[in-house]
């Protein structure tokens, strides 16, 4: 591994200040998971990393609102989301997920503004969090802004981010008794990257599906909406019928890549019919919040 220097500011304003916008080997690290397996590859070589554990710790607190709405600081690890109360309370699809994200060590090391600044389309994290409506908050040396996650990912392994610019934290809205579920299908052991990941929320009112909202991840090169799908769910009842065609629609639709993981007729397939089985389990599922 060749040398490199490492340094470790005490505040987000001082990191911030460290990274170069025209400089694309100086990196931040987080948890430093996925960068630590580049680096071991050869496929990146820092001149400098970030280090930010030791930055505010406010950026790694988990926190309610007023509003219900969960603020999930961008330095707290994937643990700390399995572990907290709130997300077990308010959002149990979310604790759910952590579940299989990986095994229990990288669950300890990783940090969620990591793994969602990666930009690896097999994260679990990014397509729950996006069904969920969530946003996320950016800072930069000059400003700060707040998109929509779904925004963040611009095609394979590619962000938004500028080189200067770090995710400071994830804000979720409050469920308030939308259905929400994710799923996950993987070629290996559960915790394994996932050859398909489809999460899907909506409401449920008089019987019928309302404001659906589908996300699909690894078998697509970003986390990816199914607006045909959507359009399928949005008024039906959830039955039989509906979910076949919805499930059809999200198959017509979606471009699937090949992988180790599976071919993409093979993802196109497993998309069909694990959206049916992501709004069953969503239905026979607690929504709270």
């Amino acid at each position: 591994m060749i040398p490199f220097e490492m340094v470790e500011p005490t505040s987000l304003k001082e990191a911030l200040s460290l990274l170069d916008p025209e400089e694309p080997t100086i990196r931040p690290v987080a948890g430093g998971t996925a960068l630590m397996l580049m680096m071991k590859a050869g496929v990146f070589a820092p001149t400098r990393l970030i280090c930010l554990h030791h930055i505010e710790p406010d950026f790694s607190r988990i926190t309610l609102t007023r509003n219900g709405e969960l603020r999930i600081g961008a330095m707290a690890t994937l643990r700390d989301v399995e572990k907290d109360p709130n997300v077990a309370a308010r959002f149990p699809v979310l604790k759910q997920a952590m579940r299989t994200l990986s095994s229990v060590r990288v669950r300890n090391v990783a940090r969620v503004g990591g793994a969602l600044a990666h930009g690896d389309p097999h994260m679990d994290l990014p397509p729950v969090l996006s069904a969920l409506g969530a946003r996320v908050s950016i800072s930069a040396p000059d400003k700060n802004r707040e998109i929509p996650l779904e925004e963040l990912y611009a095609g394979y392994y590619e962000t938004i981010l500028d080189k200067n610019e770090l995710i400071t934290a994830v804000t979720v809205p409050a469920l308030n008794g939308r259905k929400a579920a994710y799923m996950k299908v993987t070629s290996r052991t559960a915790d394994d990257w996932p050859s398909l990941g489809v999460a899907v929320t909506f409401a449920l009112r008089d019987g019928a599906i309302q404001d659906p909202v589908v996300v699909v991840s690894a078998a697509t090169e970003k986390v990816t909406r199914m607006f045909a799908a959507e359009k399928a769910l949005r008024g039906a009842a959830p039955d039989d019928a509906a979910l076949q065609r919805a499930g059809d629609a999200a198959a017509d639709e979606v471009q699937t890549l090949s992988d180790a993981h599976g071919s993409a007729p093979y993802k196109r397939e497993l998309l069909r019919v694990y959206l049916r089985r992501a709004v069953r389990q969503a239905l026979d599922g607690t929504s709270l919040g």
